[in-house]
């Protein structure tokens, strides 16, 4: 869905309007607990799906034009020096939700820009259902892209990314669940967040798609990280595992 577009309509209406525990000596059991589980997957999936069908046909009616996924801005101030995990997961703030292209431009023209925020903060864009922890259900298997921007450019490459991600620009865009832009004090890192990193094409995939649709120049490193060694480290951009 191309956004740049509903962005230009909306500022022209407004200028007019203003002047593990398996036992191997059991398979039987095992495969019953294997096809019960795929069961209770596969209606899950159903039922998110009719709920999708269900709000995209509401925001159809109302004259507004749905998005595929609904996503929730996040927001998180950390004090320096404090790295405990309750101390950020009470720090993670709900900022806004949205799922209409008109609902998405209300709330980004109100946040505050990257260069206005204070150092260290984080301001996460994920789907709506998944917090931006490395423990959530949906983030677990997966892991992140990583890049590092000068800050006098990171504000113009976490908006094309935003765009990107809310327009469903990016390939294999069912395996995305996020974004991270993190400002710090010399520098400002952006991450993109996904399920699965031990899917390898889709972790490529997801590194070209991100490169073409930032226009990345080419002295610019994409670094990867799994979540688990996040979590094995506590850290999220240090001792990162792949380059590219």
């Amino acid at each position: 869905m191309e956004l740049v577009v509903e962005k230009k309509e909306s500022d022209s209406n407004n200028n007019n309007n203003n002047g593990n525990n398996g036992d191997n000596s059991q398979p039987i059991l095992e495969s019953s607990s294997s096809s019960w589980s795929a069961t209770v997957d596969s209606n899950n999936n159903n039922k998110e799906g009719e709920d999708v069908r269900e709000r995209q046909a509401r925001d159809l009616r109302a004259g507004l034009h749905p998005l595929k996924y609904k996503f929730v801005f996040w927001y998180t101030r950390r004090t320096p020096g404090v790295r405990t995990q309750t101390s950020y997961e009470d720090n993670i703030k709900k900022i806004v939700e949205f799922s209409t292209v008109e609902g998405f431009w209300v709330c980004y023209c109100h946040l505050a820009r990257p260069s206005s925020l204070p150092s260290p903060t984080d301001l996460h864009l994920f789907k709506d259902g998944i917090r931006p922890l490395w423990e959530d259900s949906a983030n677990c298997n997966g892991g992140k892209w990583i890049i590092r921007f000068k800050k006098v450019v990171s504000g113009r490459f976490w908006e094309d990314l935003v765009l990107a991600l809310v327009g469903d620009q990016l390939d294999y865009g069912d395996n995305i669940c996020g974004a991270v832009l993190s400002i710090r004090f010399n520098e400002d890192i952006l991450s993109v967040w996904n399920r699965n990193a031990s899917d390898h094409q889709a972790v490529m995939a997801l590194r070209d798609a991100i490169k073409r649709h930032l226009k990345l120049p080419h002295g610019y490193v994409m670094e990867y990280k799994p979540h688990d060694a996040s979590l094995r480290d506590n850290s999220s951009y240090r001792n990162t595992w792949l380059r590219g």
